[in-house]
C-alpha cells in the first residue's frame, strides 16, 4: 500500500513540473504581453479577453493566450472592439515564437488601419516568421492581389491556414502563393477580387478547405480543383458570373462539404458523386442542374444536409439517411418515395414547387416523428389526396417549428388545435381555400413568430393572437366588421402587419400606434373611413404606410418625425382634402410617394426636392395648381423614374432645365433588371414614365424631354401646347406609348419619331398638325385615331379605311 502512495505522488509532482515546465509564463512574455495591452486602444465594457489580463497570474492562463515552454505560441484577440494601437514599435513582434495570430473582427490600426497599405502588411509579418495561422478577418487590408499575395507569401513559409474574410482585397492571386507548400485552409469570402480562378490553385497538394464566397469571380471554374486529393471543403456560393461542371470525383474522395449555391454551375451532377463516402453537405442550390438526380447518392450514409433547389432536375427522388432534404424549385414529377417518410433522423423536408403527384395516406408523414421544418408547398401533394379540409396528420408533429401549406388546395376550416403545436413558429397557409378558424383563441400554447393566411377565403371578424407574432398577413381575404381597437395591444412585437384587400369598415384604431415595432402597415383596398390618425405621421418606426383605396377623409397631419424612417407612403385612392404637408420633407429616406386620386389642393409641393432617394411620385386627380418651375434649391431626384401629376390644375410653360436634374430617366443603359418592392406593387428599376396629362400646361414642349433617354411612357395629352413637336424625341428609343393628343401643336410630325421601334401606342389625335405621316414599320401598325382631328396630315392610314378606336395605356398605379 505505502508503494502504491508512493508511486501516486511521484505522478502528483511530474504532472506539477511538467505543467510548469509548458504552462507557466516566461516574465519576459507576460511583459510584452501587458505592454501590448496598455498600448491597445479597445473598448473595455465590449472586451472578455484582454480585460482580463493582469499582472497577478500567469498569462499562460489568459484568455485568448496559449503557450509551449513557457513562451506565446497563440494570440486571439479578436472581436474585442480594439480600433488602433499596434505601430512598428509594438510589443507584438516581440513574442517571436508566435504561431497562430487571431486580429480578426476589430478595427484594428496598424499605422492607423491595418494596414492602410501594403507595406504595412508586410511590416506586420515579416516579424512572425513562425506563424503557421493568420487570422485577420474584417480587417480592411485594401491591398491589390499581387501585394498581399507576395507580401504573405514571401515572409511566412510555414503558413497552413490563411483566413482574410472581408478585407477589402481585390486580385489577382499571384502565383507566388505557391511558395506556401503547407497551405492548408484558404479563406477570402466577402473580398471583390474580381478574378477568373487560376489553375495552379489545383498545385495546392495539402489543400483540405477553400472558401471563395462572395468574391465577384467569373469565367471558368477549373476541375482540377474538384479533384485535389486532400480537399474536404469548398465554398463557391454566390458568385453568380463564375461557370463551371463537375468533374469525375475519384472514388473514396475526402470531399465533405460542397457549396456552389447561385454560382452559374451547369450540367449533369455525376455519378460519381456516389464516391464521395464522407460527404455530409451538400448545396447546390440556385444554381442551372440539368437531368436526374443520381441514385448513387443514396450510398452516402454521411449525408446530413442536401440542397437541390431552384435547379432543372427531372426524374424520380433517391434517397438516404438524412436529417434535412430540400428539392424545392425544381422539375421534379411523379410519385413521392414513401420511405422518405421512414427515415430517422429526418427533421426538415421541402419539397415545394415540383410536380410531385400521387395519392397517398397522409398517415405516413407520422412516422417521421422528429420533422421541424415540413414544406409541401406549390405542389399538388395534397390535392391529389382530394383533401377538402385541413389534414389532421399534423396534429401528432408535436416538433414542428415551421410549417409551409401554401397553394395546396385545401378547403374548409383552420382547426384550432394547430395553435396548440407548442414549438410552432412559422405557419404559412396562404393561397387555398379556407374559409373559417376554429375558436376560441385563449390559452393558447405556440409562440407563433410568423402566421402567413393571406389569399383564402376566411371570414368574419379578424382573430389575435398572442404578442410575440412579428409577421402578420391577412391580407386577400373576406374578412370584415371593425379593426378591434385595442388591436395594438397585440401586436407588440410585430414588425409587418397587413390586412389589404378585406371588407373592413370602420376607423383605423389610434393603439397601432403604440407598436413600436411596427415597419409594415398595410390597410389597403378595405372600406375604412374617418381621418388618419395624426400619431401614424409622427411615428419614427413605420417604413411602409399602406391605406390605398379607402374612404379616408380629412387632412394628411403635418407632424412627420424629424426622425422619420418611411420609404413608402400610400394614401391613393381616398377622399383627402386639405393642404400638402410641408414636414413630409423631413421624411429623407422616402422612395415612394402616392397621393393620386384626393381632394387636395395646393401649389406643387417645390420642397419635395430635398428628398434625393425618391423614385415615385404620383399627384394625379388631386386640385394641384400653378406652375411646376424648379425652386432655388440645391435638391436633385436624382433616383426619379416615375412622376405622375395627371388630371391637376397645373399651369405654366413645361421646365426644361427641371427635367435635365432627373439623372435616373437620362440613363440608357441596359444594366439587368432589378425590383424596387411595394405591398401595392413591383416596380422595375428600369421602368420610366412622365405624365403630365390634362392639366392646362401652355407654351412649346421642351426639347430636353428627348434627353430622357429611359423613358418608357410620356404622356403630354389634354394641355394647351403649342408650336412644333420636338424632333429630340426621337432619342426616346425605349419609349412604348406616346401620347400628345388634344394640344395645340402645329407644324409636321419629325421624321425621327419613325425610329422608335419600341413604340406600341402613339396618339397626335386632335392638334394642328400638317405634313405627311412618316412611314416605316412602325408607324404602319397605328389606326387611324392616332392622327384624326388634324386636318393638315395625310398619309396612310388616315387614307386607308382603317377605323380601330385606340386603346390608352393606363399606369398601374392609376
Amino acid at each position: 500500500m505505502k508503494t502504491l502512495l508512493h508511486f501516486v505522488l511521484f505522478l502528483i509532482h511530474l504532472c506539477v513540473n511538467v505543467i510548469s515546465v509548458h504552462g507557466q509564463c516566461i516574465e519576459g512574455q507576460k511583459s510584452s504581453l501587458l505592454q501590448l495591452k496598455k498600448s491597445l486602444i479597445f473598448d473595455s465594457s465590449a472586451s472578455s479577453k484582454l480585460i482580463s489580463w493582469n499582472s497577478s497570474t500567469d498569462c499562460c492562463s489568459w484568455v485568448g493566450v496559449n503557450c509551449t515552454s513557457g513562451r506565446v505560441v497563440g494570440l486571439d484577440i479578436s472581436s474585442e472592439s480594439v480600433s488602433g494601437g499596434i505601430d512598428n514599435s509594438s510589443s507584438l513582434f516581440d513574442l517571436q515564437h508566435l504561431q497562430s495570430l487571431n486580429l480578426a473582427y476589430n478595427g484594428l490600426g496598424y499605422g492607423s488601419q491595418i494596414p492602410s497599405a501594403n507595406p504595412n502588411l508586410s511590416l506586420l509579418i515579416r516579424n512572425l516568421l513562425e506563424l503557421t495561422e493568420l487570422h485577420l478577418d474584417g480587417v480592411s487590408i485594401s491591398a491589390q492581389g499581387t501585394d498581399w499575395c507576395q507580401a504573405i507569401s514571401s515572409s511566412l513559409p510555414k503558413l497552413r491556414i490563411l483566413s482574410l474574410i472581408n478585407c477589402n482585397l481585390s486580385g489577382p492571386f499571384d502565383i507566388s502563393l505557391l511558395k506556401l507548400h503547407s497551405l492548408s485552409v484558404i479563406r477570402l469570402d466577402y473580398n471583390e477580387l474580381s478574378i477568373e480562378v487560376p489553375e495552379f490553385l489545383s498545385n495546392f497538394r495539402n489543400l483540405t478547405s477553400l472558401h471563395l464566397s462572395e468574391c465577384g469571380l467569373h469565367g471558368s471554374f477549373p476541375k482540377q480543383i474538384f479533384q485535389i486529393p486532400t480537399l474536404q471543403t469548398i465554398d463557391l456560393s454566390f458568385n453568380p458570373q463564375l461557370q463551371g461542371s463537375l468533374p469525375e470525383f475519384p472514388k473514396n474522395g475526402s470531399l465533405r462539404s460542397l457549396v456552389l449555391n447561385n454560382a452559374n454551375f451547369t450540367g449533369l451532377l455525376p455519378n460519381s458523386i456516389g464516391e464521395l463516402k464522407m460527404l455530409y453537405n451538400i448545396d447546390i442550390s440556385s444554381c442551372n442542374f440539368t437531368g436526374s438526380i443520381p441514385r448513387s447518392m443514396e450510398g452516402l450514409t454521411q449525408l446530413s444536409y442536401v440542397d437541390l433547389s431552384s435547379n432543372k432536375f427531372n426524374g424520380s427522388v433517391p434517397i438516404s439517411l438524412l436529417e434535412t432534404l430540400s428539392l424545392r424549385r425544381n422539375k421534379l414529377e411523379g410519385p413521392i418515395p414513401m420511405n422518405i417518410f421512414n427515415l430517422p433522423r429526418l427533421r426538415a423536408l421541402q419539397l415545394s414547387s415540383n410536380n410531385l403527384n400521387n395519392s397517398f395516406s397522409l398517415n405516413v408523414i407520422q412516422q417521421s416523428k422528429n420533422l421541424v421544418f415540413l414544406d409541401l408547398s406549390h405542389n399538388s401533394l395534397l390535392a391529389s389526396c382530394k383533401l377538402r379540409r385541413f389534414p389532421g396528420f399534423l396534429r401528432n408533429q408535436s416538433e414542428l417549428y415551421k410549417l409551409d401549406l401554401s397553394q395546396n388546395q385545401i378547403h374548409g376550416e383552420i382547426p384550432n388545435w394547430i395553435w396548440r403545436l407548442g414549438y410552432l413558429a412559422m405557419l404559412n397557409l396562404s393561397c387555398n381555400s379556407l374559409v373559417t378558424l376554429e375558436g376560441p383563441f385563449l390559452n393558447l400554447t405556440s409562440n407563433l413568430l410568423l402566421l402567413d393566411l393571406h389569399s383564402n377565403q376566411l371570414q368574419g371578424r379578424i382573430p389575435i393572437f398572442q404578442p410575440v407574432v412579428n409577421y402578420l398577413d391577412y391580407s386577400k381575404n373576406n374578412f370584415s366588421f371593425n379593426i378591434p381597437y385595442d388591436i395594438g395591444d397585440f401586436l407588440t412585437q410585430t414588425r409587418f402587419f397587413s390586412l389589404s384587400n378585406n371588407n373592413l369598415h370602420g376607423i383605423i384604431p389610434v393603439s397601432l400606434c403604440n407598436v413600436k415595432s411596427l415597419q409594415v402597415l398595410d390597410l389597403s383596398s378595405n372600406s375604412l373611413s374617418g381621418m388618419i390618425p395624426r400619431c401614424l405621421s409622427a411615428t419614427t418606426n413605420l417604413v411602409v404606410l399602406n391605406l390605398r383605396r379607402n374612404n379616408l377623409a380629412g387632412t394628411i397631419s403635418d407632424k412627420f418625425s424629424a426622425n422619420c424612417s418611411l420609404g413608402t407612403l400610400d394614401l391613393g385612392a381616398n377622399k383627402i382634402g386639405g393642404k400638402f404637408p410641408k414636414s413630409l420633407a423631413r421624411c429623407e429616406m422616402l422612395a415612394v410617394l402616392n397621393l393620386g386620386h384626393n381632394q387636395i389642393t395646393d401649389v406643387f409641393p417645390h420642397l419635395l426636392k430635398e428628398i434625393s432617394t425618391l423614385r415615385v411620385l404620383v399627384l394625379r386627380s388631386n386640385r394641384f395648381y400653378g406652375n411646376i418651375g424648379c425652386p432655388k434649391t440645391n435638391g436633385t431626384w436624382s433616383k426619379l423614374q416615375i412622376i405622375d401629376l395627371a388630371d391637376n390644375h397645373f399651369s405654366g410653360e413645361i421646365p426644361g432645365d427641371c427635367l435635365t436634374t432627373w439623372p435616373e430617366m437620362m440613363v440608357d443603359g441596359d444594366d439587368p433588371a432589378q425590383v424596387l418592392n411595394h405591398p401595392e406593387f413591383q416596380i422595375l428599376t428600369i421602368y420610366t414614365s412622365l405624365d403630365l396629362s390634362c392639366n392646362n400646361f401652355s407654351g412649346s414642349i421642351p426639347k430636353e424631354i428627348g434627353e430622357l433617354k429611359a423613358l418608357y411612357i410620356l404622356n403630354l395629352s389634354s394641355n394647351a401646347l403649342t408650336g412644333e413637336i420636338p424632333s429630340s424625341l426621337g432619342n426616346l428609343l425605349k419609349v412604348e406609348s406616346l401620347d400628345l393628343s388634344n394640344n395645340s401643336l402645329s407644324g409636321e410630325i419629325p421624321p425621327q419619331l419613325a425610329r422608335l421601334t419600341f413604340l406600341s401606342f402613339l396618339n397626335v389625335s386632335s392638334n394642328h398638325l400638317v405634313g405627311r405621316i412618316p412611314t416605316s414599320t412602325q408607324f404602319s401598325t397605328f389606326p387611324a385615331a392616332s392622327f384624326t382631328g388634324n386636318e393638315g396630315l395625310w398619309g396612310p392610314p388616315l387614307t386607308g379605311d382603317n377605323t380601330t378606336e385606340l386603346s390608352r395605356v393606363s399606369p398601374f398605379w392609376a
